[in-house]
């Protein structure tokens, strides 16, 4: 009986998602949802969106990609490597500043400019949508040139809520969805300071498993998959 459990594991469909990493705690329910509904095991590859994207473009074996913006969505499209008919925006996301344990005097993002700050967690913009929000929204504020000396650049937004996790940073700039549930502080950053944190999901043309790819994408725009993201702070 053990051996036919094994198979039967072994045999059922399964698809490859490559995933922005600020969906790392919304996604794992959502594909277990996915899963209990369609009997179509869901493995994720969490990353930067900028680095997916490249990968995907190299021929990385993924079925979907479930990206932090729209941009790397529909340049893959005009590159004929997702396919135009399944890209949906799913989600906006929000960007918080996360203070854990209340550990520096910090209540709004002008705050960080104080010397109590030395370190800051923010997702490299030049591969993650809400690292790049991040430093639209210092800019904005024209604080960037004062704190950009204190700023601690993370691979992705994950990882930048991880060096403040454990006191490697005194504050990070995060998913909402990363820290909903989490202690200390979380302090929402007005959409009117960065750009809309859209974020786009499409079929990778490359997929060997492409009906199953769409059943995916088709689930996370359906209204349990929406009631998820939701409770995780996406719009």
């Amino acid at each position: 009986m053990a051996c036919g459990r094994t198979n039967s594991v072994r045999d059922r469909p399964e698809i490859n998602v490559a995933t922005a990493a600020n969906l790392t705690r919304a996604f794992a329910e959502v594909g277990q949802a996915f899963e209990r509904q369609t009997g179509i095991h869901v493995t994720y590859s969490f990353g930067a969106t900028a680095q997916l994207a490249q990968q995907i473009e190299h021929g990385a074996p993924y079925d979907v990609f479930a990206a932090a913006d729209t941009d790397h969505v529909d340049q893959l499209a005009r590159k004929g490597l997702v396919i135009p008919e399944t890209r949906a925006i799913y989600a906006r996301g929000k960007l918080v500043l996360w203070v854990p344990d209340g550990r520096v005097p910090v209540d709004t993002p002008q705050d960080l400019t104080r010397a109590e700050v030395t370190h800051l967690a923010i997702a490299n913009p030049q591969f993650a949508p809400y690292g790049q929000a991040a430093v639209e929204t210092l800019k904005t504020l024209r604080i960037w040139d004062a704190i950009q000396p204190k700023v601690v650049f993370a691979q992705n937004v994950s990882m930048a809520t991880q060096y403040a996790a454990t006191r490697n940073a005194d504050a990070a700039f995060t998913a909402l969805a990363l820290v909903y549930d989490q202690g200390g502080r979380k302090i929402q950053i007005a959409e009117n300071l960065h750009q809309p944190i859209d974020q786009a999901i499409a079929v990778v043309r490359g997929s060997r498993r492409q009906d199953e790819a769409r059943k995916f994408v088709e689930f996370v725009l359906s209204a349990p998959a929406k009631q998820i993201l939701k409770r995780y702070g996406y719009e």
